[in-house]
């Protein structure tokens, strides 16, 4: 019997919905690149239910429960006496998903002595700390492209409300019960014709240019490997050697790099003020590639003359958050990746990566991250050993990213 630790988000304040919007959602039957969608068995769930949160339990709990293994759900995460803290000496294996992360450092590694694999419900595990897990063994492992495209729409939606002022517009008619015209164009321009840049051209940032190059913008690129050149030459691409040199020659941003140490608070103040006065940035990979207020000074002086994204630090952010009340922000709690369509696709594959382990059968290569003490999978194509980790960095400790550890280095995919 293995004891299974998943740390999902809360339940809807209100209770589970009475009825979904929809009473489905299409069928997709394989990613862009020819991978296949999760394969488990079978699944206990109805895809488009809500089943990242605690109640819906990945839709595990009948098959975890038919094969005799123990299955703990919990939403709370924080502190010494948290329920995660508590159950995790005894766990075999520990779920989570980047919105809400059960954040494993070193010291909660060292902690959990029967830790044998961790899982991302979702893609993104740099709330694992990757340097501990090689040394102790464990297995990570992620549903890889299982919501790349979901997030990859998110942006698109956060690029539009930035440029064309939709929040601010919207507040007129309902807040503000009004219909003032002229206030809610102030700040509102056409996306066509500007400077788009993408850092890290992985399959996320790859999709995002897809879908804004019929916007009739130029696209700009940064990443550690350049893209083939059939793919430069289809959507027009602008590669630049370094952020920098991309940073200074666009309008607007979309950020998709891992965390690591090379990328922590890489937006800081030098490098925000390189930007042309009045761009854009839209963050939707990790919120620590910003300097938290760097990004609040560069909105009141109009460096930037806008920032959205749905990820925080830590997540969730106390209340006092200054990313909350910021001028010109489009900010949404972290759901990009965990859309109901991207629910069900992720939580297959979380049941297909838990049914080869319990069966002592290989896992999907694209879904390992770190198997048998070393990267391995898509962790050995998007990581180097010459560079920055995952520092598996949390709200409740302060190890987040040191200078003189072991460092892994991203090919930000």
């Amino acid at each position: 019997m293995s004891k299974i630790l998943a740390v999902l988000y809360p339940d809807p304040v209100d209770g589970y919905p009475p009825a979904y919007a929809r009473d489905s959602i299409p069928a997709v039957t394989d990613y862009p690149d020819g991978q296949t969608l999760p394969s488990p068995t079978a699944v206990d769930f109805t895809p488009g239910e809500l089943l990242g949160s605690v109640s819906g339990e990945l839709g595990l709990r009948k098959f975890l429960d038919a094969g005799g293994h123990e299955l703990v759900v919990t939403s709370d995460k924080e502190g010494p006496d948290s329920v995660f803290e508590r159950e995790l000496p005894s766990a075999d294996v520990v779920i989570s998903q980047p919105f809400w992360p059960g954040y494993l450092d070193a010291a909660r590694i060292e902690k959990a002595q029967n830790l044998k694999l961790v899982i991302t419900a979702g893609i993104g595990s740099d709330h694992v700390d990757l340097d501990a897990a090689m040394r102790r063994g464990i297995t990570v492992a992620e549903v890889t492209y299982s919501n790349s495209i979901s997030v990859a729409e998110h942006a698109i939606m956060l690029i539009l409300d930035l440029v064309r002022n939709f929040v601010p517009s919207h507040e007129w008619v309902t807040a503000e019960r009004g219909w003032n015209i002229a206030d809610s164009v102030s700040r509102s321009y056409d996306l066509e014709g500007m400077d788009v840049g993408v850092l890290a051209a992985g399959r996320i940032g790859v999709a995002l240019m897809k879908r804004l190059a019929p916007f009739g913008v130029h696209l700009h690129y940064h990443d550690r490997r350049r893209l083939p050149a059939d793919v430069e030459s289809e959507l027009g691409l602008v590669f630049h050697e370094s952020v920098e040199s991309m940073a200074k020659n666009i309008d607007v941003l979309s950020i998709h790099a891992p965390l690591t140490n090379e990328t922590h608070h890489l937006f800081d103040d030098e490098l925000l003020g390189k930007m042309r006065r009045g761009s854009y940035i839209v963050n939707t990979a990790r919120a620590e590639i910003m300097a938290r207020d760097a990004v609040v000074r560069a909105l009141h002086t109009g460096q930037l003359a806008g920032y959205a994204g749905d990820v925080w630090y830590p997540q969730p952010p106390e209340a006092d958050h200054p990313w909350r009340t910021m001028p010109h922000n489009a900010m949404t709690p972290h759901i990009s990746g965990t859309s109901l369509s991207a629910q069900a696709r992720y939580a297959a594959g979380t049941r297909e990566i838990l049914e080869s382990f319990l069966d002592n059968a290989p896992i999907r290569d694209e879904y390992l991250i770190v198997e048998g003490g070393a990267l391995a999978g898509t962790g050995a194509k998007s990581y180097s050993t010459d560079g920055s980790a995952s520092p598996g960095s949390s709200g409740h400790s302060a190890n987040a990213v040191t200078a003189d550890r072991k460092r892994l280095s991203p090919a930000f995919d």
